[in-house]
């Protein structure tokens, strides 16, 4: 789900969103929000809020750390690496500089803090994941 081609003309960046959120309220409701907070170290309340559809600010490190709470994704490393990959790779598809992604996503990033959230030095949020990876799927030609 998190690194799945999307169909840019038939979901917009919030629908992408939405779905990341949803996938992240299910398997907190299959593991409980006590049992994720003690094995991802994300605070009660936290989870509390993703579980009631209020993730705002949730890093792609927090949601890989919920989602490897299941046998259905890897564990969190390797999914927050499968993600950048996925970034990247999309990124080289549609031939697509951080310049003009960070011009794109109609956010208040600049080119520099793009490729820092692209690269994993700074903490990406699933709203910015949505918008960077909904944009590149416009973008890309296949």
């Amino acid at each position: 789900m998190f690194t799945d081609q999307i169909d840019a003309d038939a979901a917009s960046p919030a629908d992408v969103r939405a779905q990341y959120e949803a996938t992240l309220e299910t398997v907190l409701d299959d593991v409980g929000v006590d049992a994720a907070a003690a094995e991802t170290g994300i605070d009660a309340d936290r989870l509390d809020a993703i579980r009631a559809g209020e993730s705002a600010g949730i890093t792609v490190t927090e949601a890989a750390e919920i989602l490897a709470l299941t046998d259905d994704w890897p564990d969190a490393e390797t999914l927050k690496l499968e993600v950048q990959d996925h970034v990247m790779l999309e990124m080289s598809s549609a031939i697509v500089d951080v310049e003009s992604l960070a011009a794109a996503i109609d956010d208040d990033l600049d080119a520099k803090e793009v490729q820092q959230r692209v690269e994993g030095r700074h903490p990406m949020t699933i709203g910015e994941y949505a918008r960077i990876t909904h944009h590149l799927a416009a973008e890309n030609p296949w």
